[in-house]
């Protein structure tokens, strides 16, 4: 398994257009979808938090609790460039999403404040389950609607999710660490968990979606509407295709997030990536004090 590392890329979303990609509407299912991750990652980033003392606590391995804070830093990274990339689309004419925003904002909060430590940290590996799953469509099955795509999103696109592979045990074992369930109940908690997140950010990127769309579609002709619903078709079966060899993976009582397979190019994008956009630490400190 790569071994995890924090990174601090350079993006410049100045310019970038809402259609980023050939197919605008691959594009806007990737700016719905980029909108999660404003908003998940700092619950996720309080859930864990909560979750550190409990495992030093528990004596937790000196590799999972390292891992844990590489995992921290690195959804901290993810949540900054995409709130950055977000704030681009809402400039671009969108800013209806916002009311849709506050309401899952809120609804993490109302996670954090009702529910137990066990249903939170059931619900970030679901989510986890699902980012990891992202990365194969993004390396793969993606690669022909990635063509000719904007340089930016497409890169932190990938960047992100070859991330959420890397790190895609993390959440898993700290889950299995604290649920304080027996096997059987932890595995069926743990699918509990998957399909809580799955529905519930499924349902926020439909809407989402439909927003992005209804504004794409304010000022076409019907011919136009028409085309745009086939091209969209194609996305979603591309999608759909993958999905379900994937969750069955998921939902097997035996799995484990460290033996999935790892997708086509990651280590190999990752390592270009670091060359080309990562700052240094020495860099990083460098421009702290100028």
């Amino acid at each position: 398994m790569r071994k995890m590392k924090a990174r601090f890329p350079r993006f410049d979303f100045s310019k970038v257009r809402a259609h980023w990609a050939p197919s605008a509407e691959f594009s806007q299912r990737g700016n719905a979808a980029s909108l999660i991750p404003a908003h998940i990652e700092p619950y996720l980033l309080k859930v864990m938090r909560k979750a550190q003392p409990l495992l030093k606590q528990r004596g937790a391995s000196e590799q999972l609790q390292q891992d844990l804070d590489i995992f921290i830093k690195q959804e901290m990274q993810h949540c900054k460039q995409h709130i950055s990339f977000n704030n681009r689309i809402h400039a671009l004419g969108y800013e209806a999403l916002k009311p849709l925003e506050e309401k899952l904002a809120a609804d993490f909060d109302n996670f954090l404040n009702t529910r137990s430590l066990r249903f939170n940290l059931a619900y970030c590996e679901g989510f986890e389950s699902m980012s990891a799953t992202a990365c194969i469509y993004y390396f793969e099955d993606y690669l022909p609607f990635l063509e000719g795509a904007d340089k930016e999103p497409a890169d932190m696109w990938k960047w992100h999710l070859a991330e959420e592979f890397e790190h895609r045990s993390v959440c898993f074992d700290v889950f299995h660490e604290l649920s304080g369930l027996d096997p059987v109940s932890r595995y069926f908690y743990r699918v509990y968990g998957y399909f809580y997140a799955l529905v519930h950010l499924a349902k926020f990127a439909i809407a989402a979606g439909k927003v992005l769309t209804e504004v794409d579609h304010k000022n076409l002709s019907p011919e136009a509407i028409e085309a745009s619903k086939q091209r969209d078709a194609e996305v979603k079966k591309v999608t759909k295709s993958g999905m379900p060899g994937m969750m069955l993976a998921i939902l097997a009582p035996w799995y484990h997030p460290r033996n999935r397979r790892e997708p086509n190019g990651y280590s190999a994008y990752l390592a270009q990536f670091e060359a080309e956009r990562c700052t240094t630490p020495a860099s990083r400190t460098a421009a702290a004090a100028a």
